[in-house]
């Protein structure tokens, strides 16, 4: 099925049943898999994606079609997340980018101490448990710019209309995101092998 055909996106948009199925069925287990990523518990997740999925239904009529249907729910799925995190955390403490700089690179600008491959570490169960916890000491965007790209491997373009930030900032946001990986991951024992 085709997302982008114009009758489709007029079908959805008019709230016709079936064409809400298939985007439900099409998209509902990758929201549900990137809400996880996110840091939300089974729970959460589920709660997410049904209001995200309510948020969707509710708002169709505003949808332009200038993006994709799976963009634009993943944008909603990620203003959920953040208004949870938002009355859950009042205030979020964010490094210096300098002060990470020069912990991690010498003069030259080549790394202290390399970061581990990221293959290699998703291959390992523990460290696998290891990342989830430290996925939660990221700050909300950090943490999503990492699960969109490095998880759920979207197209920079797509993860800066979900995330509603530029790709400089992008690369800032998955530079501190892979940078706290490695600072709390070290902390945790993990060197490079």
């Amino acid at each position: 099925m085709n997302f982008s055909d114009p009758d489709f996106l007029d079908r959805v948009r008019k709230k016709d049943p079936e064409a809400l199925t298939a985007v439900v069925h099409a998209y509902g287990k990758q929201i549900f898999r990137a809400a996880l990523g996110a840091g939300l518990r089974e729970d959460e997740a589920e709660e997410a994606v049904q209001e995200t999925l309510t948020a969707f239904v509710q708002n169709i009529a505003r949808f332009e079609g200038r993006s994709h249907i799976r963009t634009w729910l993943f944008g909603i799925l990620y203003n959920k997340i953040a208004e949870s995190r938002r009355k859950r955390k009042k205030s979020e403490a964010h490094d210096s980018i300098d002060d990470v700089i020069e912990s991690r690179f010498d003069s030259n600008g080549h790394w202290i101490r390399p970061p581990r491959d990221v293959e290699e570490i998703f291959n390992d169960g523990e460290l696998r448990a290891m990342i989830g916890e430290c996925l939660e000491g990221l700050s909300e965007k950090q943490k999503n710019a990492f699960v969109l790209k490095e998880v759920e491997g979207f197209p920079t373009m797509e993860i800066c209309e979900i995330l509603d930030v530029t790709g400089t900032n992008l690369g800032v946001l998955l530079y501190r995101a892979r940078n706290g990986l490695r600072e709390c991951l070290e902390s945790k024992g993990v060197e490079r092998g």
